[in-house]
């Protein structure tokens, strides 16, 4: 099932609490995204349902096989596309804000052809 945004970004900001926290909790999700834990559980609910995430006994949150893998090609997304607008001359803070949106419309092609670009520069 394809995510909307909303879903992306959970999954986004769990991967990376992942490589930070022992062990990843709704709170921590609702403080680094700075929404309601109403809001947080709901999205844990449709990301649970949909097999993204798996919900441990104590609340813990681990990334599901194909969870963590859309969460990984997001992540690379807004890394490359903040790097590419970095090398246009656009400060770091608006080039990541900026790849954070673009990365959830961008397409596959499009985004390719930048990532294959950026490799040739590196």
């Amino acid at each position: 099932m394809a995510l909307l945004e909303s879903g992306e970004m959970y999954l986004e900001t769990i991967l990376l609490l992942s490589r930070e926290l022992n062990e990843v909790r709704s709170i921590d999700v609702a403080d680094r995204m700075g929404y309601s834990k109403p809001s947080v559980s709901r999205a844990m609910g449709i990301l649970k349902e949909n097999k993204y995430i798996e919900i441990g006994p104590s609340g813990h949150i681990v990334l599901t096989k194909s969870g963590k893998e859309l969460a990984e090609n997001i992540y690379d997304r807004h890394r490359t596309l903040t790097k590419a607008l970095i090398s246009l001359g656009v400060d770091e803070k608006t080039a990541s804000e900026d790849a954070c949106r673009i990365e959830h419309y961008i397409s596959e092609t499009t985004f390719s052809a930048i990532k294959e670009h950026m490799e040739k520069m590196a």
